[in-house]
């Protein structure tokens, strides 16, 4: 982790108190203040959640990794946010009822419209108190990982420029709250596990992703950023939302 994101617990709390408008003798923001604003996020209140089974899990420390995915459902061109609503809904339905899950698996999601929603309970509070959620979306690594669904299948297409600037906006404020560099720690679902997710397409834009995140940070730009991951060649989705393993041996066994 670069020196410019290695920040401690307090003085993100310290920076986040700042940019909010709250005063603090002698401190001030290491970060700038956009990157600390959070964008608005759709409560699970707003788009309909059901009760999860049982209350998620909350850790006391940050995750190190932001984890991008898609859906693997359609394309859709409908990018009202009664769609984006419907689309949460079908999703923790999914989880639920076919895969036996306690909730939605991934603390975030994002539509082709560009409406950012939260995920799995207990999820939105966490990240304003700089504590993580643990998920069902990245197999033997839910302890450590914030998951990102993207709306649609982007193994031969990109994604919407709604859900691209929303992307870019999410794990800005997601690198700002935890003090994370956007250059380590966005990856994709495929870094972790054996799955064509998030597509070979938005795969390969995770470097321009990582650019524009450390943009909006402020950050310096670097010349070298992680190493080319393969590409293709990996399981595609077998059915719909199916974005590759997401629990494993480790792993709470009902998600």
């Amino acid at each position: 982790m670069s020196e410019v994101f290695r920040l401690d617990r307090r003085t993100m709390l310290r920076g986040a108190a700042t940019a909010a408008g709250g005063a603090l003798l002698g401190a001030a923001p290491l970060l700038p203040q956009n990157a600390l604003a959070a964008p608005r996020v759709h409560t699970r209140a707003e788009w309909g959640a059901r009760a999860p089974r049982r209350a998620a899990t909350v850790l006391d420390r940050a995750p190190d990794h932001i984890v991008v995915h898609h859906t693997a459902s359609a394309n859709t061109t409908d990018y009202s946010l009664s769609a984006a609503f419907a689309l949460s809904r079908a999703i923790q339905n999914l989880h639920m009822d076919s895969n036996g899950w306690d909730d939605t698996g991934q603390q975030l999601t994002i539509s082709r419209g560009g409406h950012l929603m939260e995920g799995r309970n207990r999820s939105l509070a966490a990240i304003q108190a700089g504590d993580h959620v643990v998920g069902a979306h990245t197999a033997s690594h839910n302890d450590h990982t914030i998951g990102i669904e993207n709306e649609g299948l982007y193994m031969t297409v990109q994604p919407t420029p709604e859900l691209w600037v929303r992307l870019v906006e999410t794990c800005a404020w997601l690198c700002g709250v935890y003090g994370l560099d956007p250059y380590t720690a966005i990856v994709g679902h495929r870094d972790y596990n054996a799955t064509a997710c998030p597509g070979d397409v938005l795969y390969a834009m995770l470097p321009r992703l990582r650019d524009e995140v450390a943009g909006v940070l402020g950050a310096q730009r670097r010349s070298q950023v992680l190493a080319e991951r393969r590409r293709g060649g990996l399981p595609g989705p077998r059915f719909r939302f199916d974005h590759g393993p997401a629990l494993g041996p480790g792993d709470p066994g009902r998600g």
